[in-house]
Formats: C-alpha cells, structure tokens, sequence
C-alpha cells in the first residue's frame, strides 16, 4: 500500500475534523503504520531545512516507545504530570490505559 502525505488546505478541514472526531473522538491524534508516514514527514521537514522531528506521547503507550526509539527518536524529557494540562486541551484523554494511569508526557526526538 502507497501512502501520500500533503498539508491540509483549507477545503479539507471540515471533513479532516469530521474523520478525526469520528475516529479518534477529538483532532488531536496521529495515526502510524510501519514507518511511512514517519518516512514521509521526514522527507518533507528535510525538504523544508528541518535539522529535527519532536513528538509527544503519553508513559502508557509502550509500543509507541518502542516504535519510535527502533525508528531512531531519543527519548529527550519526562513531562510530569503533562497529561493534565493536554486533558485541558483534549478531555477524552483517558484516566488509564491497560491498568497503567496516563499520567505524564514523554517528548522525542529525531535528528535529521
């Protein structure tokens, strides 16, 4: 399967926010398979003279973890506590995730 990846124009963002919402309750997410968005937004940032690629997820989500470090980000900050302020932004964060309470952000990092 070929992926494409472009900026969102103006005439997508009702149905963006429409999928999204539908989706994943809310517009804040991404959304990954093996690698080729990663792939694609890398390519796009170094086209664009980006030097790095930040992301955030949340201390429960182990297999992003280890997605991302097996990708090559380094883990760069421990948020404590970031989930709070992210539930002001996103409410249906929820409380826990397979036992583990969602409470602090990770932030990563990939050097282009």
């Amino acid at each position: 399967m070929s992926m494409s990846v472009r900026a969102v124009e103006p005439q997508d963002l009702a149905n963006v926010t429409r999928v999204l919402t539908e989706s994943w309750g809310g517009t804040t997410v991404v959304a990954l398979g093996r690698g080729e968005l990663i792939d694609a937004v890398r390519a796009a940032a170094a086209e664009r003279g980006a030097t790095r690629l930040c992301l955030v997820t949340t201390n429960d989500n182990t297999h992003a973890l280890r997605f991302y470090q097996r990708y090559g980000f380094d883990l760069i900050a421990l948020h404590r506590h970031g989930v709070d302020r992210a539930r002001d932004l996103k409410p249906g964060i929820p409380a826990e995730s397979d036992g583990i309470p969602i409470r602090h952000e990770l932030e990563l990092e990939l050097i282009l």
